[in-house]
């Protein structure tokens, strides 16, 4: 049965109505929601949220800078906030194979300083975040997936609906079945992340994108260790460019270390990325064994494991952030800043400007209207300053990693100590990152050393320590447009790239009988959304599965 027809045989759907719904229970979401409150105490608002708990999908490096949340909750420290570990020290470290060189304190840019920003565990702080929306009386349904936008008659948002539960890999209903349920508002608030399910449905039906440059995007693969007394430096801050990557691709590495003999560290990768036979995972793993990153983790034990895509945030491909009844903030619009390595600050940000463009809506009657007080606030604010000043940072290394260097230095070094704010150019870019692979037959294979099991692992030894589980007997949430596209184009012209970007082994080719065939293992996957962004032909469509299905990551 499809979703309609079992709408039609089991429905209607209950409706539950709210002044203002929020999908996705992150920074941008929880700060929208905790804001509408200290707006208008009155205000009704709901936040659901994929995940089992608040926490449970959110992966990031991460250092955060506290100007949003000391906006947004002043007395953080006073109420227990997870903002426990101040940096201390930072390292950033151009990488060759066998040589680590420090960049001198003084030639680091000011983007890249994190005097009085804190290391964290990001899922700490949203579930933090999410106790203080409950105590202001925000409603939150974790374990719920919104499924679905729903419509006024002519085609304004009104609301989302939440996936059915309960329905076979037959597509049948089970004897759990349950209908999912509709949520409506005046006002939705889309806080789903990096390439967000619905976000990008709406960024395709209010054409969001039409006069702006092409999204870019990254994978972040990140591991939590337990490392020895004697190895911990907390507050230790470290960001690596160069090896292992080659010129022409965009990544680097980071290591944080955390309060509690914990380390917390990953490797970026841009999707734009152009050789189809590397592996981010791959790479990563690789990077672990540098002297200057092995050094830290040797002889601790890797406790958690993780992967997410990453906006790489420029104002000239922010789609619009608004639409006839509804708004996107945080990564769900783009607003990461990739030059500072920080998302979290833009997120809380963004969504205290969308709900300071709700609450005044709301008390002057409105409903399901375009809110251009945000977009309006956004510009006026420091989170656009920001962007603005970086707008050129992931678009320079296009042109390879050196020139990418050499002109953040110019662009953040250099210009500033002339007095100016921002650089007086623009750069843009037009060429989506799934557009950018060459043939298999044009680029030399890479050859990745097997894992130890000590210090580098495979990917389903990684995918377990995620906690990623799926009820097994549900519709796949990786779909194809086409299934004969994987054999007949992907694997003939790329050599299946499918089966090196995906950091959770999701994707495998397998010959039965003499003819290869896409197996797709989604029981794997961690959410990342990186086999939407990525795939070459745009054949992978990510839509959401059971409500709580995914990774479960602890501190991370």
């Amino acid at each position: 049965m499809t979703p309609q027809e079992i709408l039609e045989q089991f429905g209607p759907r209950e409706a539950m109505e709210y002044d203002v719904v929020v999908v996705g229970a992150g920074p941008a979401g929880l700060a929208t929601a905790i804001r509408l409150k200290q707006l208008d105490p009155g205000i009704s608002v709901v936040v659901i949220e994929k995940g089992s708990e608040p926490g449970a999908h959110i992966l990031s490096g991460a250092v955060m800078d506290p100007r949003a949340i000391t906006e947004l909750v002043p007395d953080w420290k006073e109420r227990g906030a997870p903002l426990n570990q101040p940096v201390t020290a930072d390292d950033v470290l151009f990488l060759r194979a066998d040589s680590a060189t420090r960049t001198p304190d003084w030639l680091v840019p000011g983007i890249l300083h994190n005097e009085g920003n804190y290391v964290v565990s990001l899922g700490n702080v949203v579930k933090w975040l999410a106790e203080q929306a409950e105590a202001a009386g925000v409603e939150i349904f974790p374990g719920f997936a919104a499924a679905e936008v729903l419509f006024t008659e002519d085609g304004k948002v009104r609301g989302v609906a939440t996936g059915n539960m309960g329905v076979g890999k037959d597509g049948q209903p089970t004897e759990n079945f349950q209908l999912g349920m509709e949520l409506t508002a005046k006002y939705t608030v889309f806080a789903e992340g990096a390439r967000g399910h619905l976000g990008r449905r709406l960024i395709d039906r209010f054409d969001l994108l039409a006069g702006r440059d092409a999204q870019s995007f990254s994978i972040g693969i990140k591991e939590l260790w337990e490392v020895p007394a004697e190895k911990a430096r907390p507050g230790l801050v470290v960001h690596t460019a160069g090896w292992p990557m080659d010129e022409q691709t965009f990544g680097g590495g980071f290591l944080y270390h955390l309060e509690g003999n914990r380390v917390t560290l990953g490797l970026v990768v841009g999707l734009d990325y152009q050789n189809p036979w590397l592996s981010p995972f791959e790479e990563m793993q690789r990077w672990k064994t540098h002297p200057a990153i092995r050094s830290h983790i040797e002889g601790g034990k890797r406790i958690g494991y993780g992967a997410r895509a990453i906006n790489n945030g420029s104002p000239q491909s922010l789609p619009r952030l608004v639409f006839p009844g509804g708004v996107l903030v945080g990564c769900d619009a783009g607003t990461m800043n990739a030059a500072r390595i920080k998302g979290s600050h833009a997120a809380l940000k963004s969504g205290m400007l969308a709900a300071e463009a709700i609450a005044p809506a709301l008390k002057a009657g409105r409903s399901h209207d375009e809110l251009q007080a945000y977009p309006a606030a956004f510009e006026a604010s420091w989170l656009h300053e920001e962007l603005h000043a970086t707008r050129n940072f992931k678009h320079w290394f296009k042109q390879g990693n050196t020139v990418g260097a050499v002109m953040t230095g110019v662009e953040q070094w250099l210009l500033p100590r002339l007095g100016f704010k921002a650089p007086p150019w623009t750069k843009h870019r037009h060429t989506p990152d799934h557009a950018r692979l060459h043939a298999a037959g044009q680029v030399a294979p890479i050859r990745y050393p097997k894992p130890d099991g000590k210090l580098t692992f495979d990917r389903l030894s990684s995918v377990f320590i995620s906690n990623t589980n799926h009820e097994e007997n549900q519709p796949p949430h990786l779909t194809l447009k086409d299934a004969a596209v994987p054999v007949a184009v992907n694997l003939a012209r790329y050599a299946g790239p499918e089966s090196r970007y995906c950091p959770a082994g999701v994707y495998e080719f397998v010959e039965t009988e003499g003819d290869e065939r896409l197996v797709i293992n989604a029981q794997n996957c961690v959410h990342c959304k990186t086999c939407d962004i990525k795939d070459p032909t745009q054949n992978i469509v990510w839509v959401t599965p059971e409500g709580g299905g995914g990774p479960n990551y602890a501190g991370m």
